[in-house]
């Protein structure tokens, strides 16, 4: 694995901890590097309420080593946090089932840590 691969890894791992501290479900994690230009990986996740899904964007910016260069949708039911490397989208159930990521990107890798 080559530098720049690891120090993104180890970045998800963080920000998986993260989610999992503040019970983010269905925690998924795509490779898309040979997909798209715009970020190396993509990492989906769902909170019950809009009340949790902020929460959990909220404990991401706050124990996350560095901000987010973007943020998209905080009032919303779709939160994006884009860190370059990879981007964050915290959705609720019915809406991420809506926009189904996963099937948009049906052939990146999926990567289990």
């Amino acid at each position: 694995m080559d530098q720049n691969r690891r120090k993104s890894i180890d970045k998800i791992r963080k920000i998986r901890e993260i989610l999992e501290e503040k019970k983010a479900s269905d925690i998924t994690i795509l490779d898309v590097r040979k997909l798209t230009w715009i970020t190396d990986y993509l990492v989906i996740a769902s909170g019950e309420t809009k009340i949790q899904t902020k929460a959990i964007a909220e404990a991401v910016i706050e124990k996350f080593e560095k901000p987010p260069f973007s943020i998209e949708g905080f009032e919303t039911s779709w939160i994006l946090l884009d860190y370059g490397d990879f981007v964050l989208h915290i959705f609720l159930p019915e809406v991420r089932e809506f926009y189904n990521l996963e099937k948009l990107w049906m052939d990146a890798e999926k990567v289990s840590l």
